[in-house]
């Protein structure tokens, strides 16, 4: 595949090879600012799928939403109109680019809760070949961020759904679910000598594209000094469908079932709209 005119070659390969790649002011403070004021006014008027995973509701939160890129104007402007249609279309050699889903996550300075770690393709009933934006609306440094197990994404393994709710308990239990096998997750956190890890430091514009299988959570407990805007957005390559997974994604499925999907649909359509076509 050549050079394209967003990515390098060895960005691509990087992708592949480790399952994340960090990629250097991609995103313009226009974006930064889009977001930021759209994850602002989402709290002040959040949709139905909004969490709060801090249990002691005296405490900084740890906030999220998702499904939102339809509730503001900024985010649905990013989802359209940004590049981040046109990276995974260069990352996952595909000819076109479908929405999966958006959310934001926002932490409160002063919060102790943090991210699990998981991989999103045991969340959602989807099946496909399809990549992850992670993108912080500020500069972050590496040891306060998210970091991503190296290669977890060639693993060949599906682990169990984790909450991101304090307690970070997993849903149901290993074993055999609609013809798929679910592992019990791994403790990372007290063997992390066994896993090589990706952390980086960021600059605003900078961000992380992954691979859906790819593990990935908070390594450190860090109380943020100020308020913390995250946004992520999941994309598709063609021929990726809905796929049910169990119990665990049935709140998930009940929406998509709402709006006349079943299992082995493609995703596209009005949930899962075409953001990039070549």
């Amino acid at each position: 595949m050549p050079i394209t005119d967003i990515l390098t070659q060895h960005e691509i390969d990087q992708f592949k090879v480790d399952g994340a790649v960090f990629l250097k002011g991609k995103f313009s403070s226009q974006w930064i600012e889009e977001l930021t004021h759209g994850i602002d006014a989402n709290m002040k008027h959040p949709s139905p799928r909004f969490a709060r995973h801090t249990k002691d509701d005296d405490a900084p939160g740890y906030f999220e939403d998702f499904w939102i890129w339809d509730c503001h104007q900024g985010f649905e402007n990013f989802v359209f109109q940004s590049p981040a249609a046109k990276i995974a279309a260069e990352l996952l050699s595909a000819k076109k680019i479908n929405l999966v889903m958006d959310n934001w996550f926002f932490r409160e300075a002063g919060s102790k809760s943090g991210a699990p770690f998981h991989h999103d393709i045991s969340y959602f009933d989807f099946e496909g070949s399809m990549c992850v934006l992670w993108l912080p609306l500020g500069s972050v440094k590496k040891h306060e961020g998210i970091a991503w197990i190296k290669g977890s994404h060639l693993w060949n393994k599906l682990f169990l759904r984790t909450r991101f709710k304090d307690g970070h308990q997993e849903d149901g239990e290993a074993g055999e679910v609609n013809s798929k096998s679910y592992h019990l997750t791994p403790d990372i956190l007290n063997n992390k000598q066994d896993y090589e890890f990706l952390a980086w430091d960021f600059e605003l514009g900078d961000c992380v594209f992954f691979d859906m299988r790819t593990r990935h959570g908070s390594l450190n407990q860090v109380m943020p000094g100020k308020n913390v805007h995250r946004y992520t957005l999941r994309m598709a390559k063609e021929g990726s469908k809905v796929g049910y997974r169990g119990a665990c994604a049935q709140a998930e499925r009940t929406i998509m079932e709402a709006n006349g999907y079943q299992n082995g649909d493609e995703l596209s359509g009005k949930m899962f709209p075409t953001l990039y076509e070549n």
